[in-house]
Formats: structure tokens, sequence, C-alpha cells
């Protein structure tokens, strides 16, 4: 995966040839013609000469430094009126020589951006992201999209959104409540022995209360209606986490262009300007629920806000968000990849809902 680092550009002059040594490994991305023209009925080409390795025999390796030809091609041509400009998709590696030549009468314009190459299996980070590992723990989104059915705007809840419910605790078996039913109504009798005493002073009945032994004082009123008003309130705040009650969302809100966002949390830290280096955690989804990219786990995403690094529906919707915010970002075809096809997971003119975090801003 290449990540666009610098943008990058050079002006060739009607028979002017110029050499290019990149300084890193360089993409151009498009050729056009200036907004000037000498001739607006000539064709001009662009040129592209580079070295070209020679094989050599590995006898000879040894002894000799290792042999290289040019090659020349023409990248693109272009016509006023007709084809005005081109899409490139040139990769020149760094330290090398390379030359270009406008063959014609009208100047040409290059353009293209310097490159960062990352394993297709990992975010592009930034270079020190040791401050984010105390923040870890605080920021796991593993458990944010196991529900890929759920409609995109019942996608975020809240806190309760990636917090772990408790286990009900097994039911006891009937046949321990009949045991210490017996046992209680043996000690009832008062016929215990003090081994017997002693034994059922480890014992529970169903209820939870020790089993009388006949030695107990009995408990003031008052005291045990304190503790059933406890066991009161420990059972229905179990209940309420069990039924997953649904905080209440932000309001969903929209900007030019179609791009809807609604907040789950508001962060409390700094907040993410244009030009700011943030680090996400984000699921993304499309109409049907399925999930075509995530990054919960391991490194966060890191890229410069504004710079168009990223779709523009990123760079509109998280401008604005605080550290520790948690967001839902509802972006239309044409602030995404528009009529393009992305792979095999995303089609043409696709809504992507992002469930995104941010966790810092630099």
């Amino acid at each position: 995966m290449a990540v666009a680092i610098a943008l990058w550009s050079i002006v060739l002059k009607p028979g002017q040839k110029e050499v290019v040594q990149p300084a890193g490994d360089l993409r151009i991305t498009n050729v056009a013609l200036g907004d000037q023209l000498d001739d607006e009925n000539a064709r001009t080409s662009v040129k592209f000469t580079f070295s070209k390795p020679v094989q050599v025999d590995e006898d000879e390796e040894e002894e000799e430094e290792e042999e290289t030809s040019l090659t020349s091609t023409i990248l693109a041509s272009l016509t006023p009126g007709k084809i005005e400009q081109a899409n490139l998709n040139l990769v020149l590696e760094e330290d090398g020589d390379y030359l270009f030549e406008a063959v014609g009468k009208n100047t040409i314009y290059l353009t293209g951006n310097y490159i960062d190459q990352i394993p297709p299996d990992q975010p592009p980070y930034g270079e020190d992201d040791s401050e984010l590992d105390d923040e870890e723990d605080d920021y796991d989104l593993r458990e944010v999209s196991s529900d890929v059915e759920m409609d995109p705007e019942d996608i975020i809840e809240e806190d309760g959104r990636f917090e772990e419910l408790e286990d009900s605790p097994e039911p006891e078996p009937e046949s321990k409540k009949r045991q210490r039913a017996d046992e209680a109504d043996t000690a009832a009798e008062g016929t215990l022995s003090k081994a017997q005493k002693k034994k059922l002073k480890k014992l529970k009945t169903a209820n939870g209360e020790a089993v009388p032994t006949g030695d107990e004082k009995p408990a003031p009123k008052e005291e045990k209606k304190e503790e059933t008003t406890k066991q009161e309130g420990e059972k229905k705040e179990k209940g309420d986490k069990k039924k997953g009650k649904k905080p209440n969302l932000g309001e969903m809100k929209e900007l030019d262009g179609g791009l809807k966002y609604q907040d789950a949390v508001v962060g409390t830290g700094k907040v993410a300007k244009p030009g700011s280096r943030v680090s996400m955690r984000y699921i993304g989804k499309l109409d049907n629920g399925k999930v075509f990219d995530s990054n919960t786990k391991g490194k966060p995403f890191d890229f410069n806000l504004g710079a168009g690094e990223v779709i523009k529906g990123w760079d509109l919707g998280i401008a604005g968000m605080q550290v520790g915010g948690q967001r839902l970002l509802v972006i239309p075809p044409k602030l995404a990849y528009g009529k393009k096809k992305m792979g095999n997971d995303i089609p043409p003119n696709s809504t992507l809902t992002f469930e995104v975090k941010l966790l810092n801003v630099k």
C-alpha cells in the first residue's frame, strides 16, 4: 500500500529536456497541457527515458559492474480541444535518473506525489505512537461490530456499546436446595450436635442467607430492612444491564454535500482541526451491513486531517471531534469513491457508513 506524503510537479517547455532524480519514491499521476497554448492545433507528446538494467552472467558478476541501457517511451500525447490531460500511475524509484522531454509546440505539466510504501496488512502510522500505548486499553473497539446486520443508525451505542454485560448466575440445582431445607428443619428442632452446627454455619439457604443453628442472636429489624433494600437495588441494576437499554444518541446532522453524522460520545480532549495529525479506530460498512474494512486493535490508523490522504467524507466528518469522542458517519458516494469500484468489497456508487473513535490529536 502506497501513502502520499508530499506533492511534486514539473513544467516541460517545448523541446526542453528535464532530468529528474527523486529524493524518495515518486508516483506521477497526471500530465496536462498548460493554461496558455503556443499552437492550438499541434499535438505534443511526453517522451520518457530511463535506465534499464542489463543481465550479466554469474561468472562476470563479481568482476564487472552492472551494465545499463537507456529505454525511451511516450507517456502521453495531448492535442488541444481533444485530449488535454491524461491520468498516469508511474512510480519512479528513489535516487534513480529519469529524463522527460516535451516533443511538440506546447508546454506540458507533470504532477504527482512522493509516496511511502506500507505493507498491505498494516495501516499508515505516525513516526511515534508510543504515547498511545498507555491509552490502548481505554480505546479497544474489538466489540464494536458484533452486530453487522443492524441498521446504521443503531450501530453505535454510548457507554453500553463497549461494555460487557455481566453473566447471570447459574440456577442452583434442586438437589442442593432440598439438602439445605432438610438441614434447616433439623436445626430448628434443636437436636444438632456441635459438629453439625459448625457444618451448618458454612451452608446457605436458597435465598442466600445463613442456615440458623440456634446459637445466633436475632438481627435488628431495621438492619434487615436495609439489607433487603440493598439487594433489591442490586437486582434492578443488573436487570437494566441485561435489558441492554439503548442510550440516547446525539442528533443526526447533515453537512453540505450530503454527509450525515451523529455523535454517540462527545469527547473531552483536544479538538481535531484541519492540519492536525489524528489517530483513529474505525469500522466501515456498506448499506447491507457488510464490513469492508476495520481497525479495532493493534496500531491505530493515523493521517493528516484535511490533506486529502483519505476520502473527502472523512476529512469533513472527523473535523471538530474531540479526543475520546465516538461518531457515526454516513458518507454519500460523491464524498467517498463515487462511480469507482474499490477492489472486490466496495461496489460503484456505494454509500459508506463508518463508526469512528478519535484516540489522539497531534
